[in-house]
Formats: C-alpha cells, structure tokens, sequence
C-alpha cells in the first residue's frame, strides 16, 4: 500500500548549452544509473529502441555534409592512398597508386560534370586540390 502512495513521476532535464546568463552551461556529471542502465532485464524491442537511440546520437556529431566536405573528403581518400597515413589496423602506411589516381580522376570527373554550378569557392576548391593532387602523383610515379 505505501508503493501505491508514492507518486510516480516525470523528471524534466535541461540540455540547453547556454544558462539563463547566456554563458556556457556546465555538464553535470552522470549518476552511474543514468551511464550504465540495467539491461540484463530488457526485451528485445526495448534492446532494439536503445541501440537505435545510440546510432542517432552517433550521428548527430557528424559535420553537415556539402560539397566541400566531400571534395576534401575525396582528396584525403587520395592522400591515404599515396601513403601520408597508417592503416588503423596494421599502423603501417602503405602507397598504393592506382587507387590514388582512381581518386583523382573522380574528383576530376565530379568538376566536369558539375561545371556551372559551382559557386567560386567551390570551384577554387576542386580546382586547387586537383592541382595538388596531380602534381603529387607525378611525384610518387617518378620515384618508382
């Protein structure tokens, strides 16, 4: 009788960044409840519904995606391809240069087929990574 008493109710957290101030708001720390729910008594739909929160929260810390996030995305692909980084798995940098020029003639075949509907920046952009990136695999070729 006295559980039946007790008032079930909602908690209301604020998650605005700014306080009332307008200054930067400190991040309380979590109560270890909060961090490591108990999920040994979950159902399946409910395992399902966190695991699909989780994802949504991953991929609110991705950057917007625009054309030269893309671009620049594409030219560091180039760039891991002539060796400048590890491998995550092996650590160890690896040139590969038929992918590299696979890599660049894409960037190139993305600036023809966009021609005239780039803004100057953009069109700068690809026009100076494809540059770079030419000028190197002239390089890297000479050293085989």
């Amino acid at each position: 009788m006295e559980e039946d008493k007790k008032e079930k109710g909602f908690v209301i957290k604020d998650k605005r960044l700014f306080d009332e101030s307008g200054d930067v708001r400190q991040e309380e720390p979590k109560k270890a409840e909060e961090t490591a729910p108990d999920q040994k008594n979950e159902s399946p739909a409910e395992k399902t519904v966190r695991e699909e929160g989780q994802e949504a929260q991953a991929e609110e810390h991705y950057p917007d995606v625009n054309f030269a996030s893309f671009v620049l995305s594409l030219s560091t692909s180039a760039m891991y391809h002539f060796g400048d980084f590890p491998d995550p798995v092996s650590k160890q940098s690896e040139r590969n240069l038929p992918a590299a020029k696979q890599t660049i003639d894409l960037l190139s075949m993305l600036k023809d087929k966009t021609a005239g509907n780039l803004d100057e920046g953009e069109k700068s952009l690809i026009d100076g990574l494809l540059f770079e990136l030419r000028l190197r695999y002239v390089k890297e070729k000479a050293k085989e």
